[in-house]
């Protein structure tokens, strides 16, 4: 009987201290939505991370944050990879544990960082496919008159305009835009605000889909610029799924995605003006080496530039004597 009661003491002691380590898990989420006021889904994505944290926990009988040491980290990072996690997800996996800990010391709840030390998996940069001018100009200068297909068109040629992120631009109300300067103040990430031009065509397809959805009767959220169906303010996941469906429709050669209109931005702004910094900027991005990425998308264009205008690119004499002359080594 005392054996019993003893095995269920133990239970319920195991189970209070599991309920502590996710308990602490919800407040580093509860501070992160708050106090760093992150978005709800970098809040979910953190979540889902350090979940699997806890499972692997619970699989190893480490009843304490404190309990987990190095050794162990480099483990359940070792099964991500038996898992076939991609690099980006096993660093956001290291980033959400590493910004957990911190937490955890600093409210006094664990003494040591058990990811001192461990090193993030290198993720290969993947230059983003884009579409060239002419192919956005075809697909943006195609569109119907109805409120929905005006608001679509409105919203591919302001995240064309702009270098929009979809959140930004779920969230964007009508107090954000100022139509006569051309401007749009944005909320990005980590709550920065911003202020974005736009183009006279994205202005004047906004003022075409403002003037339609004025005619809109019973709209649930006043405050919203872009609006569903349902007259609430449209999700990403509709946006995405439009987007996608108009893609299809128009015959792109590549999916039709809310990111393509920034990548396009960035690449045809860098393309024509040159300054990483203004496009830097615009794009709300806090570290220039993410907006380097373009400048590598760009070298191609100015390959092709180098090819059509330098006068020893195109010689005939040139490519009769590249064809005739081996190179060869110093030396040789």
């Amino acid at each position: 009987m005392s054996e019993r009661y003893l095995d269920s003491e133990n239970e319920s002691y195991c189970r209070s201290e599991r309920d502590r380590l996710k308990d602490l898990i919800h407040a580093f989420i509860d501070h992160l939505l708050t106090e760093r006021r992150l978005s709800a889904l970098t809040g979910k994505a953190y979540l889902l991370d350090l979940e699997c944290l806890y499972a692997f926990c619970r699989e190893h009988g480490i009843e304490s944050w404190d309990r987990l040491d190095a050794m162990h980290v480099r483990s359940f990072v070792g099964l991500q990879r038996r898992l076939e996690r991609s690099p980006h997800a096993i660093q956001r996996l290291l980033s959400a544990m590493r910004g957990f800990y911190r937490f955890l010391i600093r409210e006094g709840r664990v003494m040591h960082d058990p990811l001192v030390g461990i090193a993030a998996p290198r993720r290969p940069r993947r230059l983003p496919k884009v579409p060239d001018v002419d192919q956005m100009a075809g697909l943006l200068n195609s569109h119907e008159d109805t409120p929905l297909a005006v608001r679509d068109w409105a919203i591919m040629e302001l995240l064309y305009s702009s270098g929009l992120r979809l959140a930004e631009l779920v969230g964007l109300n009508l107090s954000d835009l100022d139509l006569d300067e051309r401007l749009v103040r944005v909320t990005g990430k980590g709550n920065k605000e911003r202020i974005v031009p736009i183009g006279k065509v994205a202005c004047r397809a906004m003022l075409q889909w403002l003037d339609a959805r004025a005619r809109i009767t019973g709209i649930v959220e006043e405050s919203a610029v872009f609006i569903s169906r349902n007259k609430t303010r449209l999700t990403a996941r509709a946006i995405q799924a439009r987007l996608r469906k108009l893609g299809i429709a128009r015959n792109m050669n590549m999916p039709l995605h809310p990111h393509l209109f920034r990548h396009s931005f960035a690449s045809h702004l860098l393309e024509s003006s040159g300054d990483l910094r203004a496009v830097q900027e615009i794009l709300g991005h806090a570290d220039i080496t993410t907006t380097q990425i373009y400048t590598h998308l760009d070298f191609q264009h100015l390959a092709n530039v180098y090819d059509e205008a330098h006068p020893r690119a195109k010689s005939s004499a040139m490519d009769d004597t590249t064809k005739s002359t081996q190179w060869k080594k110093p030396g040789e």
